[in-house]
């Protein structure tokens, strides 16, 4: 009698928490902020200075693409944005742009240019920089690093003690490896590390906890495909790697709590691409999923913290046409 109650009681919490799910993903609200290009993707954000900003990328399509720029937006309220600034370079397709806040007060956009035609040709990092009001940004200027270059791009860069800390990751003697660099200065990098990862690894997002410990998630495109996180100790030189039972795209994190990641990511599935949040423990273990209304071409999100509520931006073509879309989630949702 005891078995069969437990049993019951597990089919029970099982259809409860599936029906949950359902009631939050139909109950959320999602605008569109963004959709004036042919196609307006790869969307990052942050806050400064009391607004929210919004970096992505315009363009005629995904890929092959020469039109490529990167438009900056600004919003007081999340509802009414406004274009100030358009980074772009000549016959070259820039792609996205991902926004940190630098130790002197600016905001920093690192970006990738190059030229593809059946894969890149040129391909290096190029930056721009707001003024400390957040606006009049710099013309795109390449960045310095001590490596060889090669086909060269830095993903995302984070800011921590005054440093910055980015992956490049380079297609190199026929295999893909990714490094971490260091700034100061958000134009000049050092090398520190090639982490442990094979697979193809590329794009990858970086964050510390509170004690500094540095922790990277990154995509894979190879092999078994599944995404992995990294965790590395300054100077940031020794590496554990945890292979994670999901494959990502764009892949974006935050601490939800000292215990607890929230991942935005792309999922892919045999119905077709969805973007998700997955709430994880440290190591990566998936504790729940939320799906985002989204499909076909779409995830590469912004994630903000902000008056508990995840602000969380991302691209989709679920509507047809590939736009950029926000919504608000009260983190009691997600921690549930």
């Amino acid at each position: 009698m005891k078995t069969s109650f437990l049993f019951l009681l597990m089919i029970f919490l099982q259809l409860t928490q599936g029906f949950a799910d359902e009631v939050m993903k139909d109950s959320l609200k999602v605008e569109k902020i963004w959709d004036r290009a042919p196609h307006n993707a790869f969307p990052d954000m942050i806050r400064f200075k009391g607004d929210f900003y919004v970096a992505l990328r315009e363009g005629n399509n995904h890929m092959p693409d020469k039109s490529g720029a990167v438009r900056i937006l600004k919003s007081k309220d999340g509802k009414k944005w406004q274009s100030v600034g358009l980074l772009e370079e000549a016959d070259r397709d820039v792609r996205e742009g991902r926004l940190s806040i630098t130790p002197e007060g600016k905001i920093m956009v690192i970006t990738a240019v190059g030229v593809y035609d059946d894969g890149y040709k040129i391909l290096y990092p190029m930056v721009s920089f707001s003024d400390v009001n957040g606006e009049d940004f710099t013309p795109l200027q390449r960045i310095e690093m001590d490596i060889e270059p090669n086909l060269d791009w830095m993903w995302r860069v984070t800011w921590h003690n005054k440093v910055g800390y980015g992956i490049v990751y380079r297609n190199y003697n026929a295999a893909r490896e990714v490094h971490l660099l260091k700034t100061t200065d958000g134009i000049n990098f050092n090398h520190v590390a090639q982490l442990p990862i094979d697979g193809g690894p590329n794009e990858s997002t970086i964050r510390f906890d509170e004690n500094g410990e540095m922790y990277v998630l990154v995509r894979r495109e190879d092999d078994d495909k599944m995404g992995v996180l990294a965790k590395s100790d300054y100077p940031y030189t020794k590496w554990t790697t945890k292979k994670l039972t999901k494959r990502l795209g764009g892949p974006n994190f935050l601490f939800l709590d000292k215990n607890t990641l929230l991942m935005g990511t792309r999922d892919y599935r045999k119905e077709g691409a969805k973007t998700v949040i997955h709430t994880t423990d440290l190591d990566g273990n998936i504790k729940k999923t939320m799906e985002l209304p989204s499909g076909g071409d779409t995830s590469y999100p912004g994630m903000v913290l902000y008056k508990k509520k995840l602000w969380f931006v991302y691209y989709s073509s679920h509507e047809e046409k590939t736009s950029v879309y926000l919504t608000k989630i009260p983190l009691k949702e997600l921690s549930q």
